[in-house]
Parts: C-alpha cells; sequence; structure tokens
C-alpha cells in the first residue's frame, strides 16, 4: 500500500494562489492515474483535476484556466497549482492515486479562500 501524505494547504484571501504537494511513499510511476479531489462541507467529493501515466491532464469546469496538476516521477509527487482562488474553492483537498489494482487516498489538506 502506498502512502500519500499531502500539504500546501491553508488560508488564502481570494485571488491568491496556493500550490499543493502529494508525496507518495513509493513510486507513483505505475498508477495508471493521480488526481485531485475536494469536499466542501455538506457536499460530495468531487473530482478537480487529473494526470494520466502519459501526462494527459483533465479539469473539472469550475478549475479550467485556473488550476494546473502536474508530477515529478523522480520525486513521487504530484502538485496541484491552484491560482486566482475563489471563495468556493473552499474545501479539504485529497491526492488519489488509482491503477486497476490499488487506489491509495490522503489525509487531506484544508483550504480556505476568504472573500
Amino acid at each position: 500500500q502506498v502512502q500519500l501524505v499531502e500539504s500546501g494547504g491553508g488560508l488564502v484571501q481570494a485571488g491568491g494562489p496556493l500550490r499543493l504537494s502529494c508525496v507518495a511513499s513509493g513510486s507513483i510511476i505505475s498508477f495508471t492515474l493521480m488526481g485531485w479531489y475536494r469536499q466542501a462541507p455538506g457536499k460530495q467529493r468531487e473530482s478537480v483535476a487529473s494526470i494520466s501515466r502519459d501526462g494527459r491532464t483533465d479539469y473539472a469546469n469550475a478549475v479550467k484556466g485556473r488550476f494546473t496538476i502536474s508530477r515529478d516521477n523522480a520525486k513521487n509527487t504530484v502538485y496541484l497549482q491552484m491560482n486566482n482562488l475563489k471563495p468556493e474553492d473552499t474545501a479539504v483537498y485529497y491526492c488519489n492515486l488509482w491503477s486497476p489494482t490499488l487506489e491509495s487516498w490522503g489525509q487531506g489538506t484544508q483550504v480556505t479562500v476568504s472573500s
């Protein structure tokens, strides 16, 4: 089982940036898909961004043009660069690694955007 640890969350004013990091305890090369999810109070967890093993990215409509997902295989790390943050981006953000035989979730990191 690969353990994931997220960091980089915090309190930021609307319009500001944050960069989330997700460090895996093992190699991420074998995972088919790596992604970030978020869950706001009273809402279901939703996909924010994903990146495939071959580098294809996908974003939720709400974050397109503002968020960028990337990964560094050498550091076993997945990043989420968030720019122009909005109050509606406030949520707990979770890292996810998925393959047909294994899936791992991080413990989450809180992002709070003040207006």
